[in-house]
């Protein structure tokens, strides 16, 4: 049996694996972005300079060769589910018995006049990159991030350290408020602004002006006002990458439709990864998340429904991390921007330091329901195991010691989360010394 695989971001390299470790059957994974998979998070390290972009591959270029993975780097032009083909930009045609599609995402666009001049673009791909790295060495004076969350603030990041000055335009009140609590964005906000970035909070905008087919300014929507720049960066989310698919008989809406078992409305096709929209996400969660894990749980769950073991996809509890230059963001299970009126939410805030920690339950029953960090490390087992066994909120907190990935410094800082509580409630718990963790504990947990 061929399997073809299109894309070999993180969704389509696991499935690859996976159905290698399980089968003998031929695999060929396609895309005209990299020959090899690499790690998509580490493209601003690459431009920073911490790394190069042979650091950022997922294994050594001759692994794929040795496990029998045929890597064939071109763009798939259409596919032809009726005789089970698809057509590349090389001019190859090739027959597949099972067809994965992992084709990721792509910046958002959304009709700005100018948006198609030189020196305007995304952060998604290599190729991305490998333009932002050529404007820099050309000579960006100023630039313009259009758009907060990860990737905006990424970007910014990368500008600031070859010294360009940087101002971004957030549609929103505050950084990314849409997700983080007020606590959390405002945290941000100070931060964004203490690097010397110029923050413009409710701001967007509206046109993009060129000179001699280059963009040399913005205009701001809401101000009027006009910013001269080399460089502007549509930092505005993704959508699934899903063109070419619109032109076959595969169901699409936003993302390519996919059931339970990932599975197409095409006999023996597959989506995974970021280009998904899942008919039936589990409760609470959205049909489209384009986050790291998640694609990597499909590629493993594809994988066994190819090799014989019809698997349902579970994306388990939530998690994401991500940096906002120097505050590492760890978040787990639900932890909403507003908190609902049956959950009580608990924060903690260092008081010099960009540190936080809040911790959500159900008001009713105490069952811990999330985890948001600021700056502190937390153990994902830990985290996970405490929300799906519903631990009520004293046993968690009388146990943080459990989850400080850094446990040397955890009376600094889960000490005063418990003193916090203790104020709050007029209880005396008190924090379990990682010491006096029994072996089992330790065993677990680490």
């Amino acid at each position: 049996m061929h399997i073809i695989i299109i894309g070999n971001g993180i969704a389509g390299s696991t499935a690859a694996r996976y159905i290698r470790k399980n089968s003998d059957h031929d695999i060929t994974m396609i895309s005209g972005e990299t020959e090899y998979p690499f790690s998509r998070t580490a493209l601003m390290y690459v431009y920073m300079g911490h790394m190069k972009y042979d650091h950022t591959k997922l294994y050594e270029d001759w692994f794929w060769g040795k496990n029998r993975i045929n890597t064939v780097k071109a763009w798939v032009k259409n596919i032809n589910t009726s005789d089970k083909s698809i057509f590349l930009d090389n001019g190859q045609n090739l027959n597949y018995d099972k067809l994965i599609i992992a084709t990721g995402s792509k910046s958002n666009k959304f009709g700005w006049p100018g948006q198609d001049l030189q020196g305007v673009q995304g952060l998604y791909h290599m190729q991305d990159l490998e333009s932002m790295e050529a404007a820099s060495k050309s000579g960006i004076k100023k630039a313009v991030i259009v758009g907060g969350g990860l990737i905006g603030i990424e970007m910014a990041e990368m500008l600031h350290s070859s010294h360009i000055p940087v101002t971004m335009l957030v549609r929103e009140e505050s950084f990314w408020n849409i997700v983080l609590p007020k606590e959390e964005s405002e945290m941000i906000n100070r931060h964004i602004l203490a690097n010397g970035i110029n923050l413009r909070l409710s701001e967007e905008l509206l046109e993009i002006k060129g000179k001699d087919g280059k963009v040399s300014s913005i205009i701001c929507k809401n101000s009027g006002e006009e910013i001269a720049c080399e460089f502007v960066g549509l930092t505005v989310g993704v959508s699934p990458n899903i063109d070419f698919v619109k032109e076959t008989c595969i169901a699409t809406n936003r993302g390519i439709w996919a059931n339970e078992y990932l599975q197409t409305s095409a006999e023996d096709v597959y989506a995974l990864g970021d280009c998904v929209e899942l008919s039936a996400p589990n409760p609470g969660r959205r049909s489209i998340e384009a986050v790291w894990y998640t694609g990597r749980i499909m590629g493993k769950t594809v994988a066994q429904t190819i090799c014989g073991v019809p698997t349902k996809y579970d994306p388990g509890i939530w998690f994401n991390s991500a940096k906002f230059f120097d505050i590492e963001y760890q978040v787990y299970g639900d932890i909403p921007a507003k908190t609902p009126e049956h959950i009580t939410s608990l924060y903690w805030q260092h008081p010099a330091e960009n540190k936080a920690i809040r911790i959500n339950f159900e008001t009713s029953t105490g069952a811990v329901t999330g985890f948001n960090l600021m700056g502190i490390r937390y153990r994902h087992a830990v985290c996970e195991k405490w929300i799906a066994d519903k631990t009520h909120i004293e046993t968690v907190i009388e146990n943080l010691s459990l989850a400080n990935f850094d446990p040397e410094f955890f009376d600094q800082y889960e000490g005063e989360f418990v003193k916090m509580y203790n104020q709050k409630t007029g209880k005396s718990l008190r924090l379990k010394s990682r010491r006096k963790l029994s072996k089992v504990e330790q065993f677990l947990f680490g």
